[in-house]
This record gives structure tokens, C-alpha cells and sequence, in this order.
């Protein structure tokens, strides 16, 4: 099979783990006789270094002909990078939300898996683990207070922010129809988390939500509001089995679901539509303070990869053999530093691609 995948390195420590996640595919592609052709795109601080925008149209425009993009991270410090000076719409941050409205990806799939031999690494309690957990976090990602109007304005001499947060029931109701498909794949229960105590989108989530619901009377729904999530998260993460929620409420609660696993480095994600095409990134940011230093986790987009192979691309036994390939690692005793524990093995970025890359056979 021949794919033509876009690949966007982007800022601090994206190049590195990127560089690892080619590695591997390049594996698979060998081993199974695929042909994978990669063209690297700019986005972020290193697009605005060299074209003043965080994405050009025609990067957009690249992306969009390609079968499906692997991104890295975008960003820097906020209170160092000459890029957070800019106006917001010429941020780095911006360029991502760019592409993920350009693309219709609208559908963000963040699974938080507990390996086995990363328990040690797991802030839990050992009886809160228990026989460990298998989330995933479903997020609504074009919608919502992140792409809703604001602006800042000054009133009488006082400065003053407007966010809006809006959504509409057909934005609701296809990002509900991705959240029962994925349950009924699954353990056939979903959670749809929202704030229907206070915020009118969220009543009007929780109303389409059970109207969808109707159609798959085969998977067991709940709803729990957003606080309660955050901390039954924390309480007891095995409860669940996919979490569906909005833009905002879903960055917060799938950051700390990763936490929960161990560490941000191991939380992969894909962001689909209504095509195969996709953007597959981890789910942490940029990590500006390690980068160049050899010491980022890859794993997260080299798992990231692996949902690529399986939802752009549907070579599932691919993707199985990269996730498998990451259990075998970690099983021998490699760490990256964020997940270093006593008996173990320490290994740089670059030696922990090698690693998981030796494991396809």
C-alpha cells in the first residue's frame, strides 16, 4: 500500500518524537510492504519564524491532499517565546486549531491505557489501580468556547474579556454518534460528562445526547458532571470505559486521565471526520525546557502512529504490532526519564524509538 502522510515536526521537542515515529513506521513499512511517502510541513512557532503565520493555506492545503497527517506539538514558554507577544490568531496554538477546522476533524479519540508494567509509574494508591484501567476520552474539537467569538475590550477604564461558548445540536449529535460507535467496540459503556447544572450548551449536550442514545440500546449511558469526572478520575479511573465530552471540559479531563497512566509522554490521539483522513498527534504539548536534550517519551507518538495505520488506513494488524511492540519494551524495563522508576533501564528519546522499532518483527 502506498500513504502519503503529511508530517508536521512543529516546535521544542516535536522534531525528536516525530523523528521516532517515522522510525517505526518505516519498520512497519518494510515489514509488511507498504510504501509510506512523508512531506514535512510547517505549523506553529517554526511556521512564524519563516512565514509570519503559525499555518499557511498552503500547508493547509498539503495536509488536506494527503491520506493522513502526524503531527509533533506546537507551542513554547508563554512567558519567554517572542511568539506569545503576537496577536492570539498569529500564536503557534493557533495554527492547530487552524487545522483541525480546515480538516472537519471534529472527532478526538484520546485513550489512557495503564500498562501493566508501568504501574509503579501510576500516582494512584495500589488499591485504587486494582486491576488497572482502559479509558478513552472522546472529544468534541471545532466546537465550543475555543472557537466561539471573543475579544477584549475596555469599559469605563476597566479591561474586560468576552469567550463565547456555543453549540448546536447537529455538532452535538455527531460527536455523540463517534462516542456510542466507539463504546460499542468496546465495553459498551459510555459517560457523557458536561455541566447541565449550570451552562445551557451543556443542557442542550445531555438532551441530544439521550435522544442519540436511543439508537444503541445496547450500550449503558451515564451522565456526571465535570467536577465529578475530574475527581472519580482520580477516585476510580476503572469505572469507565469511554468518556464523551465537550471541547474544553475534554482537553482538561483526557490531560489528566494521562497523568493518571503514569505520564502525558504515554497518551496518544487521533482526530477524524467524516473521511479517513486524519491528524494523529500526542496528546502533551511541546516541552520546551527538554528539547534537544534527548529526553522526551516518544511512545505517545509512536502509539499515535499506530492509530494512524488503524483508522486512515485500516491495517489494523500493523498497528497491533506497534502497540504490542511498546508492551515488549517497557516489559524488558526501558524508561524514558518521565516514567523512570528503581531496576529499571534509563534510554534517551532516539534509543527508545530504536528499541520499539527492533520489537517488529
Amino acid at each position: 500500500m502506498d500513504c502519503n502522510i503529511a508530517v508536521i515536526p512543529g516546535d521544542g521537542i516535536g522534531p525528536e518524537i516525530v523523528t521516532e515515529a517515522r522510525k517505526v513506521l518505516a519498520k512497519i513499512g518494510n515489514t509488511y510492504g507498504h510504501k509510506f511517502n512523508f512531506t514535512e510541513l510547517l505549523m506553529g512557532g517554526a511556521s512564524i519564524d519563516v512565514h509570519g503565520v503559525p499555518l499557511t493555506e498552503e500547508a493547509l492545503e498539503a495536509a488536506r491532499n494527503s491520506d493522513a497527517v502526524l503531527l509533533g506539538a506546537v507551542g513554547g514558554n508563554v512567558g519567554v517565546s517572542n511568539w506569545y507577544s503576537l496577536p492570539p490568531e498569529l500564536r503557534p496554538e493557533a495554527g492547530l486549531l487552524k487545522i483541525r477546522k480546515g480538516l472537519n476533524l471534529y472527532a478526538n479519540l484520546r485513550p489512557a491505557l495503564l500498562f501493566e508494567d508501568l504501574r509503579e509509574a501510576c500516582p494512584l494508591k495500589e488499591s485504587i489501580i486494582g486491576d488497572g484501567f482502559d479509558l478513552i476520552v472522546v472529544r468534541e474539537l471545532t466546537g465550543g468556547l475555543y472557537f466561539g467569538e471573543r475579544k477584549t475590550v475596555v469599559e469605563e477604564g476597566i479591561r474586560k474579556a468576552y469567550d463565547t461558548l456555543t453549540y448546536d445540536e447537529e455538532e452535538i449529535r455527531r460527536i455523540a454518534l463517534w462516542g456510542f460507535e466507539t463504546a460499542r467496540k468496546r465495553r459498551k459503556k459510555l459517560c457523557s460528562v458536561d455541566k447541565a447544572n449550570v451552562i445551557d450548551s451543556s443542557r442542550l449536550w445531555r438532551q441530544v445526547v439521550k435522544e442519540v442514545s436511543k439508537d444503541y440500546p445496547d450500550v449503558e449511558l451515564s451522565d456526571m458532571l465535570v467536577d465529578n469526572c475530574a475527581m472519580q478520575l482520580v477516585k476510580d479511573p476503572g469505572q469507565f470505559d469511554v468518556i464523551l465530552t465537550e471541547n474544553m471540559f475534554g482537553d482538561i479531563l483526557s490531560d489528566e486521565a494521562s497523568m493518571v497512566t503514569g505520564s502525558i509522554g504515554m497518551l496518544p490521539s487521533a482526530s477524524l471526520g467524516r473521511t479517513k483522513l486524519g491528524l494523529y498527534e500526542p496528546s502533551h504539548g511541546s516541552a520546551p525546557d527538554i528539547a534537544g536534550q534527548n529526553k522526551a517519551n516518544p511512545v505517545a507518538t509512536i502509539l499515535s502512529a499506530a492509530m494512524l495505520l488503524r483508522y486512515s488506513f485500516d491495517l489494523e494488524e500493523e498497528a497491533k504490532q506497534i502497540e504490542e511492540a511498546v508492551q515488549k519494551v517497557l516489559k524488558n524495563g526501558y524508561r524514558t526519564v518521565d516514567i523512570m522508576s528503581d531496576g529499571n533501564t534509563l534510554v534517551g528519546t532516539d534509543k527508545m524509538g530504536d528499541l520499539i522499532a527492533g520489537e517488529i518483527k
